[in-house]
């Protein structure tokens, strides 16, 4: 490969995507939903009537970038704050700059970038200045704010939010830093229509990644005097895997392994091993895939087919013993049987029922009958009398009560007529008739 002749042009030493940050609402690309004109977000810069706000959306999709042209199209000043370095003294001497600011007519728009990684304290430190309207608070996060902001600066701020990008929304961004002489202009690059369709379906809907990415190929690949020349080579080292987008402590964890389960509970075999594939690539722990899966199979199975519990038992302790990744196919077993068993959650709804009784009959006492008796005062009280020690009955059972009195012909578990709870179902009215044969026998 020949070395490349055009490095010592680049003035800019930025990375790409900083230096193709649009500087405008009509440079800016994507999240029309917003900002094109007539939505809410370009009435409140076009009036400059910009109130404190959050966007919450995934990388790269322009949350900083918003954020930028809201203060230069409002002018005002821009302050940005790390949760990393920023405590609550920095907060502090900050906010009280733009108080003065404020007093000479000038709105600062304090930018917090990852909001979600600040504390309590430090998030604290921003609300009365906010109240007070000394600064415009804009913060940004990756993570529901719902979960991840105070309550209280919640309240005051308008949650915006922010999609990925179309393909071609990333496509006319590479081409845009490609021509522009911001970006990689000066370089003639010679790269085909389909390798910036490439790189922008690689990118996943994430601007920054797609301009890294579009960085490293241009950089890595030959040049020669007419400019640089896209490898083919270079490009399909670019696009090996990346990282999936997958946070094993926020939101979209909980939506992952909310789509195993209801894939599974859907009986969609295919779309269940996608999302158990998806979690274990990411990084899942696979005891925490497993313990899931366990609690599916009496949830969402129970009666209908008890191997399920099992199986799902033992794919935990095959987890256990070997781990990833070899673990992975036992898992894609207990997840294929549980979707493709019969479904019944009769022992969900049942336990559900029976604990609304409990919590509203607390005070029930437990019938005499049934009471353990290991003292003689609780025997001459009459615990345990009339007990009927069921084998030593025909059918080995009897009509004794065993609920409380105000919960006499309760019933809780109602099996499905699916799956192995057909033959339960007729089980159950069998016991239920020699119930009745007995007590017609003791009452005569």
């Amino acid at each position: 490969m020949q070395e490349n002749l055009f490095f010592g042009s680049q003035e800019d030493n930025r990375p790409l995507a900083d230096r193709m940050r649009p500087e405008t609402l009509e440079e800016y690309v994507g999240q029309q939903h917003l900002v094109a004109p007539d939505k809410i977000l370009w009435q409140m810069i076009e009036h400059d009537k910009v109130t404190s706000m959050i966007f919450w959306g995934p990388p790269g999709v322009g949350k900083t970038t918003l954020a930028r042209i809201i203060a230069n199209q409002t002018q005002s000043h821009f302050v940005t704050f790390s949760a990393v370095t920023s405590g609550i003294k920095e907060i502090k001497q900050v906010m009280a700059q733009a108080s003065q600011r404020k007093n000479f007519g000038q709105n600062t728009i304090v930018f917090v970038d990852e909001i979600h990684r600040f504390n309590k304290a430090q998030q604290d430190a921003f609300l009365p200045y906010v109240e007070q309207g000394s600064i415009i608070l804009i913060g940004a996060t990756t993570e529901n704010p719902s979960f991840e902001v105070n309550s209280a600066l919640l309240s005051r701020c308008r949650v915006f939010v922010l999609n990925s990008l179309e393909q071609e929304d990333i496509t006319k961004l590479i081409k845009r830093a490609i021509t522009s002489p911001k970006g990689l202009a000066d370089l003639r690059i010679d790269i085909k229509e389909e390798d910036i369709d490439a790189i922008a379906a690689f990118a996943g809907g994430d601007a920054r990644f797609a301009l890294n990415t579009l960085e490293m190929v241009v950089y890595n690949s030959p040049s020669d005097i007419d400019g640089i020349h896209v490898s083919q080579e270079i490009l399909k080292q670019c696009l090996q895997r990346r990282s999936l987008l997958y946070d094993k402590q926020g939101e979209e964890h909980y939506n992952i392994i909310s789509a195993l389960h209801k894939s599974m509970r859907n009986s969609d075999v295919q779309a269940s091993i996608y999302w158990l594939a998806r979690m274990l690539e990411a990084g899942e722990n696979p005891l925490y895939v497993a313990r899931r899966v366990v609690r599916f199979a009496s949830e969402d199975i129970g009666m209908a087919d008890s191997r399920a519990l099992e199986i799902c038992i033992a794919a935990y302790q095959a987890c256990h013993y070997i781990g990833m990744p070899e673990c992975s196919v036992h898992l894609t077993h207990a997840v294929t049987y549980c979707a493709l068993a019969p479904k019944s959650n009769a022992l969900d709804v049942a336990y559900m029922t029976a604990k609304k009784d409990a919590i509203e009959t607390l005070q029930e006492p437990v019938p005499l009958q049934i009471r353990n008796a290991p003292t003689k005062l609780m025997k001459e009280l009459g615990y345990g009398k009339d007990y009927e020690y069921s084998h030593d009955y025909e059918y080995r059972m009897t009509d004794m009560q065993c609920l409380p009195d105000a919960l006499v012909d309760r019933e809780y578990y109602k099996p499905n007529a699916i799956g192995s709870e057909v033959k339960v179902q007729k089980r159950m009215e069998q016991i239920k008739q020699i119930k009745k044969m007995v007590h017609e026998k003791k009452n005569k």
